[in-house]
């Protein structure tokens, strides 16, 4: 069983116990665990390989043929942000998903809520381990991305990265209630098929108007397509889709409330 990298004593320590020996704050505990959930992730070959290969071979698909042409100034620019916010579905929903419920099958969950760490803890460390993951995957893509070609606007990165740490939240909650909901195998093969369909046909890659008719007026209900039409307007002309916006804060909200009442820890 996993054992916890935090002190395992939430009791307030005796007269005269040496500083050391303090229980650790709750703040601690949280970067802690957050930091074993970040490596615990960057050590997982398949999921660098979902996190981050994958995205990055989308990139240099995406400029290098016609798909997106007509869409603006340059192939790469309207490819970025799709792949940014892929990059936060695979980490957020796909990679978190599939790791919460295997811990939930083999206790590791179970035991770590009865730790000083509690749920709300393991919760926040969870968040924490998904936006490091992140913005390491914004400085990968970013890397590759500018000698392709990129040129997004100065006043577009505060909005893009404000939408890109909602559009995580969004995916997270999302990941979660699968996670607490069903079997592991079958989060494994939700989580790995929905990220198939929402890259593909979402609008989270490919904007909506290069969609089939029927999905047109689906996806931008979706997190994938509000996610992704969002971050096309903050990097390609430096706007903000409240639209699309208030659709993730939505998602979040009713995803994350459906994980609190259903989430089973074992």
């Amino acid at each position: 069983m996993t054992k916890a990298p935090y002190p395992a004593s939430a009791g307030t320590s005796a007269p005269g116990t040496p500083a050391s020996q303090a229980p650790a704050s709750l703040a601690r505990r949280i970067l802690l665990q957050g930091r074993y959930e970040s490596l615990a992730m960057l050590r997982n070959g398949e999921q660098l390989i979902l996190a981050v290969v994958l995205p990055l071979l989308a990139l240099v698909g995406l400029t290098v043929t016609p798909f997106l042409d007509g869409l603006g100034a340059s192939r790469v620019d309207v490819a970025v942000p799709g792949i940014l916010a892929l990059c936060a579905m695979s980490t957020a929903f796909t990679g978190q998903g599939i790791a919460t419920g295997f811990d939930r099958r083999y206790g590791v969950l179970r035991f770590l809520s009865t730790t000083p760490l509690g749920r709300v803890g393991l919760i926040a460390g969870k968040v924490l381990a998904v936006l490091v993951v992140l913005c390491l995957q914004v400085v990968v893509v970013t890397l590759v991305a500018l000698p392709l070609g990129w040129q997004p606007p100065a006043a577009g990165w505060l909005p893009g990265l404000s939408l890109l740490v909602l559009g995580a939240a969004a995916f997270t909650a999302l990941g979660l209630l699968v996670a607490g909901t069903v079997r592991p195998e079958a989060t494994l093969a939700i989580t790995n098929l929905l990220w198939i369909l929402l890259g593909a046909l979402g609008g989270i890659v490919i904007p909506a108007e290069r969609l089939p008719g029927p999905a047109q007026g689906i996806v931008h209900y979706l997190p994938s397509g509000a996610l992704g039409e969002s971050l096309r307007g903050a990097f390609l002309f430096g706007t903000v889709d409240m639209g699309a916006a208030f659709i993730l804060l939505a998602w979040t909200v009713l995803a994350g409330a459906a994980a609190i009442r259903w989430f089973k820890w074992n």
